[in-house]
This record gives structure tokens, C-alpha cells and sequence, in this order.
């Protein structure tokens, strides 16, 4: 079954299983007069349409590329999910609105052993929902599908809760309804707000996966005419759409023939193992055969290396004509002041080495 399909089909169990709670649990809340249980409802059908727009997101998303849209609509499912957030937060937004009123006009519940018996089904249909629509959400890297999920594990809690003041009324006659709807809806807004601030991450561009971008570095350094691969940056346009470009050493004495062939077999293995289109392969022509340039490079390297903060440098080469020295060098972006680092780097550099001109790129934390 392909990705769409088990997004779609997740979806569908998840507005059944949300519209037969919203029913029962809007009933049960009526005839109990509990706010708090009316809320969740409510709740209920808020992530009943939340799997709505997953559907709907996911059926856009795979829309063949247009002219407009060269690289399709992949980054569809990301605003989904912003949807989805922002009815999470209007929901938890009412639901403290009517909690409120609640408090200034208190009203008292009447519950029942069949509407208990409800909501304690109802526990445990939200935490095998919710452990069933994370884990294939994570399956299919759907953001949409692990939101709802998440959702749905946290309206777990709050039936709980809701089960809990329950019992504390019937046993104590303390009816804690209205300032449980309080406490409820803290937690659905909290929801949504994380779901939002996710997302929007997605959306501005997160760092690359580290393990993703330890196996593609580790499957380019395989072929043997590649001395070292760096500077990998992938642009996601959909959770299963990445196109990037990266930095690889090699020989200074390749052919322009034999760098072809080496590029379109690069290009086409990274795509078939990972699914990702390496759409630029730059090059560092490198030749630490050579002993004046080796010596150089390991003296470089271990003074450049001394500095904390410093993390690699990389695409070493020495023009012996022009005595000029060029590499890139990454600096984490744990140090606030980067420039600072690198410009007191260079300094050291051609104070140590007066015979030698250096050109230093500072290269970007991208990738692990």
C-alpha cells in the first residue's frame, strides 16, 4: 500500500473513531450537565476534522508538477498541519471561554454508571488510537498523521481526568467540572501551539536528519574516487520529497569525462537508495599527494583543529604557483560570535605561515 493510501485510511479510522465519541460523549455530558465532558466532546470533533484536512492535504499533495509548481505540492501537507493547529487552538480557546462561565455560574452534575462506563471506553479507545496514529505517522513521515496522534493521546489523558472528577463528585459531592474544563483546555491549547511551532520549523528549514545525512555521506565516500564528501543541504518540498546538493574531494588530476560518468552514477544510486536528488554535485579538486602540500594541509589542520568550536575543515588544496592555500571551514553554531573565530583563525594563519596566502570559506553547521 502505498504512503497516500495509508494516510487516508489511517485518517478515516480516526474520524469514526472520533465521531462515535463525540456522540457518546456529547450525550452523556447533557444528561450529566458536565461541562467538562461536553467539552471533550467537543474536543472529539475538533480531531474528527483535524483528520479531514489530513485527507484532504494528503490528496493535494501528491498533485502532479505544473508549470507553476515545478517541484509539485508536496510542502501541501505542512499547512495541513498549520490547519489542524489552529483548530487545536481555537478548540482549547472555547473550551476555556465556556469553563470560565462556568466558574462564575457553577452548576451541578448528575452522573450515572453507564455514563462513567463511557468515558472509561473512551480512555482506552484515544490511547489505542493515538499509539496507532503516531506510530504510522512516524511509518510514512506524515506530520499531519503524528499530530493527530499526539492529539489523541493527550484527550486520553484529559477523559481520564474528566473520569477522575467524576468519581470524586460522586464520592465527595466536590464538583472540580469547571476548573477541570480550565486545566483541559490549557492543555489543548498547549497542543496546539506545539503542533504550530513544529510545523512552522518544518516550514523555515530544520537541520538535516543526522542519520540520513551520516548514510548518504558514508555511501559517496564508498566509491573509490571520492576522497570525502561534505557540505551536504537538502530542501525538503514534502515530508517524502528532498532535493539537495553536495561538496565532494577528489583528484585534481580527473577528467572532466571521468567526473560525468562519476556524477550520474551518484546521482542515480543516492536517489534509488535514499529518494533523494542530489539535483548538484560541487567539486574540490585535492592532491595531498604532493609532500609540500600534504605537510601544509596536516599543519593546518592541526592548528585550525586546536580551536573549540571548530568542527572540520575541508576541500584543502595548495596552488604551489601562487603559494596560496584554499579550504572551507565549519564552525558550530553553538559559538554565537562565528566570525569572530574565523577571523581571528585567518590572522593566526598568516602570521604562522607569512610564506603562504590563505582563502577560507566559512562553511555553515548544515549537516552532522
Amino acid at each position: 500500500m502505498n504512503r497516500q493510501k495509508i494516510i487516508v485510511r489511517t485518517s478515516v479510522i480516526g474520524i469514526l473513531a472520533n465521531v462515535f465519541l463525540a456522540a457518546f460523549k456529547a450525550a452523556v455530558g447533557l444528561l450529566a450537565n458536565s461541562i467538562s465532558v461536553v467539552l471533550d466532546a467537543v474536543n472529539n470533533l475538533s480531531d474528527a476534522l483535524s483528520s479531514v484536512i489530513t485527507i484532504i492535504g494528503a490528496k493535494l499533495s501528491v498533485k502532479p508538477a505544473d508549470k507553476k509548481h515545478p517541484l509539485g505540492y508536496g510542502r501541501i501537507e505542512y499547512l495541513s498541519s498549520v490547519i489542524i493547529a489552529v483548530i487545536v487552538l481555537y478548540a482549547g480557546i472555547s473550551a476555556a471561554v465556556e469553563s470560565v462561565k462556568k466558574i462564575i455560574t457553577p452548576e451541578a452534575p448528575d452522573y450515572s454508571a453507564v455514563s462513567l462506563i463511557i468515558i472509561g471506553v473512551a480512555v482506552l479507545v484515544k490511547i489505542i488510537l493515538g499509539t496507532y496514529v503516531s506510530r504510522t505517522g512516524k511509518k510514512v513521515n506524515s506530520d499531519s498523521l503524528i499530530a493527530s496522534g499526539k492529539d489523541a493521546l493527550m484527550d486520553s489523558i484529559i477523559s481520564a481526568s474528566v473520569l477522575v472528577a467524576a468519581v470524586i463528585y460522586l464520592i465527595w459531592g466536590v464538583s472540580l467540572e469547571a476548573y477541570l474544563g480550565v486545566i483541559i483546555s490549557i492543555f489543548i491549547i498547549k497542543s496546539g501551539f506545539e503542533i504550530l511551532r513544529e510545523t512552522i520549523s518544518r516550514i523555515l528549514g530544520e537541520r538535516i536528519d543526522s542519520e540520513l545525512s551520516k548514510e548518504i555521506k558514508k555511501d559517496l565516500c564508498a566509491y573509490d574516487e571520492v576522497k570525502g564528501a561534505y557540505d551536504l543541504i537538502l530542501h525538503s518540498y514534502g515530508p517524502d520529497k528532498l532535493i539537495g546538493s553536495v561538496h565532494i574531494e577528489v583528484d585534481e588530476h580527473m577528467t572532466a569525462p571521468a567526473l560525468d560518468v562519476l556524477e550520474r552514477r551518484i546521482t542515480a544510486d543516492i536517489y534509488e537508495k535514499h529518494g533523494v536528488a542530489l539535483t548538484g554535485i560541487s567539486i574540490y579538486a585535492i592532491n595531498l599527494s604532493d609532500p609540500e602540500t600534504d605537510k601544509l594541509f596536516h599543519q593546518v589542520e592541526k592548528d585550525v583543529m586546536a580551536h573549540e568550536h571548530v568542527l572540520q575543515l575541508h576541500g584543502f588544496t595548495l596552488d604551489k604557483k601562487t603559494s596560496t592555500a584554499v579550504f572551507d571551514l565549519v564552525i558550530s553554531f553553538d559559538l554565537k560570535d562565528r566570525q569572530s573565530l574565523y577571523k581571528e583563525i585567518v590572522r593566526e594563519l598568516h602570521e604562522k605561515y607569512p610564506q603562504y596566502k590563505f582563502y577560507v570559506a566559512l562553511d555553515s553547521d548544515i549537516s552532522d
